[in-house]
């Protein structure tokens, strides 16, 4: 790395570190065809809000990230602290194509970035990352992440699929396929199916993320918390139910629980863990079907383009 841009990077991570926990979002700068996309996007935002994360992202007032931007600055109207709940992060040659708007007048910490490879380092100084729906520009990032924590140029941290309606069902497949054939490390991706389930994440990660220089550490609470998250969910059956009260009491059978009472979690821990898996299953065999039905379609409406070609000759 270029000597200047390690010392703006280095720079920029210790002024982070003051500020508490910070959650780099990326995702789509278009709103995608279905609201629930924008309304599942404004939700995050208020999320982040509501757990007091501060929020870093590409510095969008459109599609997914703009809906990101509202909520995170709708939830902190309350807080006095607002100029430094988002950090926009871009590049000159962006910078110069926004227009001003009712979200982009409310960002006033906005970090101009030389390059979109500067770019790219800073925002992943951020504690976690959460990919939410997107194109190929999220698919950029989220590529280009795994890359440099495969590679050792990121240390290991928390990546969140904001699965949405299943965007992300095809990826999480590609990325474990090509893991199992041994072209890629396996990625601790936290595989979230709604709001509810990321609502859970974020107060696991605040009560429990540690910072740490050990890739093997990091690794190892992101895939612990992967395999924990489904018995949360089964535990918190309404609001009254608190993710930091399931933890607490997790905590006291590991410390002071006879062994039958942490067999017995282990057991319950297991069967949630495999009952969502068998979840997730049956709903990509829905839509592998869904999809087999869309190439069918295709397929035959490529026949009939071929005869009606056939008969003008």
């Amino acid at each position: 790395m270029d000597k200047e841009i390690k010392e703006v990077v280095d720079s920029f991570a210790e002024e982070n570190a003051k500020t508490g926990l910070r959650v780099f979002v990326a995702g789509g700068s278009r709103a995608g065809h279905d609201e629930m996309y924008v309304e599942a996007a404004y939700d995050l935002g208020r999320q982040i809000a509501r757990m007091e994360f501060k929020l870093d992202f590409g510095l969008s007032s459109n599609g997914i990230m703009g809906a990101v931007a509202k909520g995170v600055l709708d939830g902190w109207k309350h807080n006095q602290d607002k100029t430094t709940a988002i950090q926009g992060i871009t590049t000159k040659e962006y910078y110069s194509l926004y227009q001003s708007d009712e979200i982009i007048s409310q960002i006033e910490d906005v970090i101009v970035a030389q390059t979109l490879e500067e770019r790219k380092k800073k925002l992943l100084n951020a504690d976690f990352v959460v990919f939410a729906p997107g194109g190929v520009g999220t698919l950029d990032e989220l590529a280009y992440d795994c890359v440099a924590m495969q590679d050792g140029l990121l240390p290991v941290k928390p990546f969140i699929l904001y699965n949405v309606n299943g965007f992300f069902h095809h990826l999480v497949e590609y990325l474990k396929f090509i893991a199992a054939e041994g072209f890629a490390d396996p990625i601790p991706f936290i595989v979230v199916d709604n709001s509810n389930e990321l609502s859970i994440v974020f107060r696991l990660l605040k009560l429990r993320y540690q910072k740490t220089d050990s890739t093997k550490e990091a690794y190892a609470q992101a895939r612990q918390l992967i395999y924990e998250l489904p018995y949360f969910v089964k535990k918190k059956t309404d609001s009254s139910v608190h993710v930091e009260d399931i933890d607490k009491q997790m905590q006291q059978i590991d410390t002071q629980g006879s062994y039958e009472n942490g067999t017995d979690l282990a057991n319950e821990i297991e069967q949630a863990y495999l009952e969502k898996e068998i979840e997730r299953m049956y709903d990509r065999l829905a839509k592998t079907g869904r999809d087999t039905s869309i190439v069918s379609d295709k397929l035959t409406n490529l026949k009939k383009r071929k005869k009606a070609t056939s008969l003008k000759k």
